[in-house]
């Protein structure tokens, strides 16, 4: 959320600063000074959400991000024969529509609308990276603790 955030603050601060022509028969500074402050409470809003799950977690995610890259087939592969139970089906339904909305033709915010178009195709693909990146860094974790079976390794 905070680089949505981000995001959209920058957004807004580039159609203040370079935009002159009307943006969908909106005056350019009408849409800078909506999307300026409302990135902003977006990304604060995301940090103070981060402060609290960090402080109520145990132990985060393990791995870098090629290892947690390399851990998504062996996942999904342990996901669906039923040996990983902390991946919600949920969770893997939200994916697949994440997946679906970014390369669908159909959008939230229409692509012609310069900057503000593409950023909620740039949100949802995000939220994607990230919840996979943590999913399989969560993964890694289990796989420590289980004795690596879903590498087909025996536990010791």
């Amino acid at each position: 959320m905070v680089v949505f955030g981000s995001l959209v603050s920058l957004s807004g601060l580039v159609i203040l600063v370079f935009r002159d022509a009307p943006l969908g028969g909106l005056s350019p500074a009408v849409v800078g000074w909506v999307l300026l402050p409302l990135g902003l409470v977006f990304a604060g809003l995301g940090v103070l959400r981060n402060r609290r799950k960090r402080a109520q977690q145990g132990p985060g995610p393990v791995g870098n991000p090629v290892t947690r890259l390399k851990a998504l087939p062996r996942l999904w592969k342990t996901w669906r024969s039923g040996q990983y139970p902390e991946l919600p089906r949920s969770q893997v339904v939200m994916w697949a529509v994440a997946l679906v909305y970014l390369v669908s033709p159909i959008d939230v915010l229409p692509e012609f609308l310069p900057v503000i178009g593409v950023t909620d195709d740039a949100g949802v693909l995000v939220w994607l990276l990230s919840s996979l990146s943590v999913a399989s860094g969560s993964y890694l974790r289990w796989e420590k603790t289980h004795g690596d079976t879903g590498r087909g390794i025996e536990a010791p």
